[in-house]
């Protein structure tokens, strides 16, 4: 009972509506791109999972909708075809939130505590001075949504990156659980991770993210990128153009290494050799950006300019998926002897 009657193996993917919800280019490399590829080898759902972002976000909850659709909208201008992989809002598949409660009541709490990411949520809103009262049951709890996410599509594999992987096994104890308590439901997720995913530095030399506010976002208009790539991080004894740069650690030809792979070497050679300065190597990546970006900016507009059809889009991906978690939940009830 734990196989789909599929073909094809089936995927789940999704991204969280963080902040105003645009992605960045950490977000396109690292995950969208391979999506893309994806879409038509596997059964794939595209889920925004919007009730995630309460964890945080609980105060701001009249945002979120925004943010979903601007998620979606990269998504599409990416290049996920809603025809051949339905993208929907978490939240708009009630199903979810059914499973996570039933998953929730055999889930160990030493599992929960144990998670590395609800440690490190933890200690940011404590370095932020916000009181215990911030860190919500939901928060601990975000593993059982996550898995139930997952097993609600009873997806094979969840594409993730290679520092991600171990994120993925607490959703696989929760399933070998269910399955020996009530019966073989669920298949237990595997991790995908794609050889050909790009790794995409911050700004700052740490890893791109939004609450580092080191990112360029795919909605970044050029002079915007610009700003951004002039300011970012180079090797800090590089002082004079004849200093030997270390390209390795430099952020900008790390950047140019994943957005001109077939002409990177030239430019990271005079680096070492000290043949260029850092102001050339910024301008040269502000060209290669911008020209990467242009296409997936013009898309994106598109998407944004017609609100209706974009809102259109998610309510026909949600109904797709929940014929699918419904069908989840037949068996799940059944195994438990709900009626």
């Amino acid at each position: 009972m734990a196989e789909t009657s599929n073909a094809r193996k089936r995927i789940l993917s999704g991204m969280q509506p963080t902040g105003t919800g645009a992605l960045h280019i950490g977000n396109l490399e690292g995950a969208l791109r391979n999506w893309v590829r994806m879409q038509d080898e596997y059964e794939m759902y595209c889920c925004i999972v919007d009730w995630h972002a309460l964890t945080t976000r609980y105060t701001e909850s009249g945002e979120i909708w925004e943010a979903c659709l601007q998620v979606a909208a990269d998504y599409l201008a990416a290049g996920i075809d809603p025809k051949k992989a339905p993208v929907f809002v978490q939240s708009q598949v009630k199903e979810h939130a059914e499973l996570h409660l039933l998953l929730s009541m055999i889930t160990p709490l030493g599992w929960l505590e144990r998670i590395p990411s609800f440690k490190e949520k933890r200690d940011i809103m404590v370095e932020k001075g916000e009181g215990d009262e911030s860190i919500s049951y939901g928060l601990m709890g975000y593993p059982c949504l996550q898995a139930a996410d997952i097993l609600l599509y009873r997806a094979h594999a969840v594409p993730v990156g290679k520092d991600q992987a171990a994120h993925l096994e607490i959703s696989r104890e929760i399933a070998r659980r269910f399955n020996r308590l009530y019966g073989d439901v669920f298949p237990e997720p595997q991790s995908h991770i794609s050889e050909t995913t790009a790794v995409v530095p911050g700004l700052d030399g740490r890893k791109m993210s939004k609450s580092y506010g080191n990112a360029i976002y795919m909605a970044d208009s050029a002079d915007e990128v610009k700003q951004k790539v002039m300011n970012a991080f180079t090797t800090p004894t590089k002082l004079r153009k004849s200093d030997p740069g270390i390209p390795e650690s430099c952020v900008v030809c790390q950047l140019r290494r994943v957005y001109d792979p077939e002409g990177y070497l030239t430019s990271w050679d005079e680096d070492r050799a000290g043949e260029r300065g850092c102001v050339q190597s910024k301008r040269e990546l502000v060209d290669i950006l911008n020209a990467a970006l242009e296409p997936i900016r013009l898309k994106r507009q598109e998407i944004l300019a017609d609100r209706a059809e974009l809102e259109r889009i998610l309510a026909d991906g949600a109904d797709r998926a929940r014929e699918t978690a419904e069908n989840t939940m037949r068996l799940v009830r059944s195994a438990m002897g709900f009626k």
